[in-house]
């Protein structure tokens, strides 16, 4: 028998509120996790920062500018990178686990000399020279994205959590992009950390829209130094473009050059080859160690990613010692193979007779005494 008229009416009143709190609080849920994704966007260049940035020979027209005039996305007329961004057959993920290592305690030795990398994934990495330490790019997220709910997702943990980096000098931003430049990560580092961070032109005011104070932002055009903990860290030149929203290029890339009393370091951020490292090189080297970006390369976009080979030419141009890969392992940003990068850059690098170092993340890499390369990554691929 069925429910009386009244009952089935009010049934269906508290089944269409039941609905409506329902969708009440999805929506609410959405616009919490969302709340800081405007805060993510970061800062615009305003008053003696936008000045500033003015007076750079890289800015123009209100934006900065490739010495060569690259456009950031060339396109590829003869491929649909959407359709095979969903449908394509590379295999863009490891098919196991990624080994982690921790670097634990660092090995007795000269610390007038002493040089190494911990390499944490992606383009994070801790440079240990000479006593102090200089961390790169530091991405803790689990998406480099604005939203923790969208964007590309780690294909590994992070090997140590922030909390249990060790006091570091100095802090090195290369440029805006999310894989780079991570809003939670920066807040985090300010109560762990005391170090400032160095930043390109204009990046300062993401920062300062973060919270990060004035006296802890050092930003520098290409060429221009600073003195930190008896370092001279440089930005130098790269070829690659910047943004966090839709305005594209409204602060600067750059590459580090960072130099003690003995050792140097030199770090590409994102850049496509170009006859820079040779300048840098001259200018700045030799080096003891690059970090050299290898991965998210495309012939779709070939002026802002160095493909391998280009990595391994751009180290001898810089006069490197010995090479570590980074920008590849954590984040799926390409078309390629999530092994390929370092594959092509084992056997340029074989081929080119180049010293080579391809730590697990976490692992330290004494730059005097590297380990072998040891093809670890072909087990998960």
């Amino acid at each position: 028998m069925g429910a009386p008229p009244e009952r089935a009416g009010l049934d269906r009143a508290l089944g269409r509120r039941l609905r409506g709190a329902a969708g009440l609080a999805a929506l609410a849920g959405l616009a919490w996790v969302a709340r800081d994704v405007p805060a993510a966007l970061g800062g615009r260049l305003t008053g003696a920062r936008a000045e500033r940035a003015a007076r750079s020979p890289r800015f123009r027209d209100g934006t900065f500018h490739n010495p060569g005039g690259t456009r950031s996305m060339a396109g590829a007329p003869d491929r649909n990178l959407v359709r095979e961004l969903i449908f394509g057959k590379q295999k863009r993920r490891p098919g196991a686990a990624v080994p982690l290592a921790r670097p634990g305690a660092a090995p007795a030795t000269d610390v007038g000399r002493e040089l190494s990398v911990v390499w944490y994934g992606h383009a994070s990495a801790l440079i240990e020279i000479e006593g102090r330490r200089v961390l790169l790019d530091p991405v803790w997220s689990d998406r480099c994205s604005p939203s923790p709910l969208v964007g590309p997702r780690r294909l590994h943990e992070p090997p140590v959590r922030l909390d249990e980096l060790p006091p570091v000098d100095a802090i090195l931003i290369s440029h805006d992009h999310y894989d780079h430049l991570d809003m939670t990560t920066v807040r985090a580092l300010l109560g762990s950390q005391s170090a400032p961070f160095l930043v390109p032109l204009g990046v300062g005011a993401h920062l300062d829209r973060w919270g990060v104070p004035a006296e802890r932002i050092v930003e520098l055009d290409w060429a221009e130094s600073h003195r930190v903990a008896g370092l001279e860290i440089t930005a130098t030149a790269a070829q690659h473009f910047s943004g966090r929203g839709l305005r594209r290029d409204g602060t600067l890339w750059s590459s580090w050059v960072v130099a003690g009393a003995h050792r140097k370091v030199f770090y590409t951020g994102d850049s496509g080859y170009f006859d820079g490292y040779a300048e840098i090189g001259e200018r700045h080297g030799p080096f003891d160690v690059t970090l050299m970006q290898i991965g998210a390369y495309d012939r779709a976009w070939p002026s802002i990613h160095m493909f391998p080979e280009e990595a391994v030419a751009a180290h001898l141009d810089l006069r490197g010692g010995l090479l570590v890969p980074v920008h590849w392992a954590t984040f799926n940003l390409a078309l390629h193979d999530w092994s390929e990068p370092v594959d092509r850059i084992w056997a340029e690098a074989k081929a080119r007779d180049v010293r080579l170092a391809v730590p697990r993340p976490g692992e330290r890499v004494v730059v005097d005494d590297p380990p072998a390369v040891d093809g670890w990554w072909q087990a998960v691929a």
